[in-house]
Parts: structure tokens; C-alpha cells; sequence
């Protein structure tokens, strides 16, 4: 394989998409309450939140790669660094320039947005840092969807916001709620495929506690909350319903959830869920801008 393909692969562009999502809708509800849309805090956001989730997901491909986790059982995509496409020394520094990138970024939205950016950045890197690394985990405990709400969700849309006002208000916080809840759901059916190899190797993720029915549950929830949530952006009017344009797709998807055996065609699933994710954050971010 080419060095080339080996990067793009381990970046996961698939999913890649959950880091542009909140950024546009964040954006687009600043731009309905002031009337103006500033074009470079935007970029620099999408592009550091961007270096950020891959930086995350080269952290993840070589610290499960030095814990033992992926074994030849594993479900999911073949990663970089147990499939000996790069070595685990490459990934590490593969994310340590991609978190680097998203501090370059971060220095000219601290410059327009203030220390509450500085706070934001540092959070962020951090916790992308310790989603795989140091020595408790995120990815390895229950609270992973958690973590992909706050920071891809209220953190992401939240910042977006202020960056082009400099204030927050509830609208663009209960979007940063929906858009959090489906990204959630992405990390739900990664979870929920690698179940069982998870049990085995120690990785007590949400859906390891809550066992297979129960995390069908939760998936179905956080499918369907965000749009049992869309009455509360009436001030918006009629364009609020536009979001639903994409039910159809949520159902089916959750229909495969629970019907689908636990194995590789949850791949499927998991690109299908962060595709949701970004048509659902469109269709909201079309519904400020009308």
C-alpha cells in the first residue's frame, strides 16, 4: 500500500465529517442572530476542529494498537499501526503535527476570540490527548459518547458561535445539543460492533456496561432526540421542520441497528450514522440561514 493511502486511511475520513458539522451550524446561528458571517474564524475553526478529530484518531490507531486491543478479531477498519502500514512511531507523530496544525489554528481564533478560546483550544487538545492516551482512557470507560457530545456538540457549536459574536445564546446552545446527540450516536455503533472484543480486552465502553439490547436502545435515542428536540427552535418557524427531511434515513438506519448481526456490516452503519450526522447539521444550518 502506498504511504500515501496508509495516512488517508488512518485519518478515518469517513467519519471526518462530525468535526465540520457543528462549525457550519455554529456558524450559521450567529450569522441568523447578527446579520454577518466572518469568513477566516470560520475556516480556522473547521480546519482546527478537522486537526484535531484526526489527530484523536491517530492517537486511538496506535495507543489500542501498544494496549494489545487490536487483535486479528477485530470488527472494525483495518487500522495503520496493526495492519504494519506505518509504524506506531509515525502515527504518534502523525498526530502530535496534527494537534500542532490545530494550534496554529488555535492561535489566531485566541487573537479574534479572546481567552475563552484559549480555555476552549486547551480542552480540546487535551481531551483528544487523553481519549486513547494516558493512563484511565476515555475510550476505555463508559463515558466516550459523553465526550463526542461535549466537544463535538457544545463545545464545537458553541465556539463556532462565538467566535463570530462573541456572546452565546440558547438557540445555538439546544443546536449544539442536537448536533452532539448524533454525533454520539457514531460512537454508539463503533462501540456496539466491537462489543464483544472490548469485553475481552478490558475496554469498558458504554456499551460493554449496558450489554447489547440496552445499547440498542440508546442508539434509537439518540437518533431520534434530536428531532423530538426540533419544536424547541420554533422562533425559527416553518424552515425549523427542514431537519426532518432526513427522519427516513434516521429510521432506516435504525432499523439495520437492530436487525443487522454484530460483524463487519456495521462499518456500514458507523459511515451511514456520521453521514446522518451531516445531512441533519445541513438541513439545520439551512434553517438559520433562510
Amino acid at each position: 500500500m502506498k504511504t500515501s493511502t496508509a495516512w488517508f486511511l488512518a485519518c478515518r475520513p469517513k467519519t471526518l465529517s462530525v468535526s465540520l458539522s457543528p462549525v457550519l451550524v455554529g456558524s450559521a446561528a450567529a450569522w441568523h442572530d447578527s446579520g454577518t458571517l466572518l469568513w477566516p474564524p470560520l475556516l480556522a475553526a473547521a480546519l482546527g476542529a478537522t486537526f484535531i478529530q484526526i489527530g484523536t484518531n491517530l492517537f486511538n490507531d496506535v495507543g489500542d494498537f501498544l494496549r494489545g486491543t487490536d487483535t486479528p478479531e477485530r470488527l472494525g477498519p483495518r487500522r495503520a499501526a496493526a495492519e504494519g502500514w506505518l509504524t506506531p512511531k509515525q502515527v504518534g507523530a502523525g498526530a502530535w503535527l496534527s494537534f500542532a496544525l490545530a494550534f496554529l489554528c488555535g492561535i489566531y481564533l485566541v487573537a479574534h476570540g479572546g481567552w475563552p478560546i484559549v480555555a476552549v483550544g486547551l480542552a480540546s487538545l487535551a481531551a483528544g490527548w487523553a481519549y486513547t492516551g494516558g493512563p484511565k482512557p476515555i475510550a476505555y470507560g463508559p463515558l466516550g459518547e459523553f465526550f463526542v457530545f461535549v466537544f463535538f456538540g457544545l463545545v464545537a457549536v458553541g465556539g463556532s458561535y462565538y467566535l463570530q459574536t462573541l456572546t452565546l445564546a440558547p438557540p445555538a446552545l439546544l443546536a449544539a445539543t442536537l448536533v452532539g446527540i448524533q454525533a454520539a450516536a457514531v460512537i454508539t455503533v463503533n462501540n456496539y460492533r466491537d462489543l464483544d472484543g472490548d469485553a475481552k480486552n478490558g475496554k469498558n465502553t458504554l456499551a460493554v456496561r449496558l450489554g447489547r439490547p440496552l445499547t440498542r436502545r440508546l442508539y434509537t435515542a439518540e437518533m431520534l432526540a434530536p428531532y423530538l428536540l426540533l419544536p424547541l427552535l420554533c422562533e425559527l418557524g416553518w424552515p425549523a421542520a427542514l431537519p426532518l427531511l432526513s427522519l427516513p434515513l434516521a429510521l432506516r438506519l435504525i432499523r439495520r441497528f437492530h436487525r443487522e448481526a454484530p460483524g463487519p456490516r456495521f462499518n456500514n452503519i458507523l459511515a451511514a450514522t456520521a453521514g446522518l450526522q451531516l445531512g441533519f447539521a445541513l438541513l439545520l444550518t439551512l434553517s438559520f440561514t433562510i
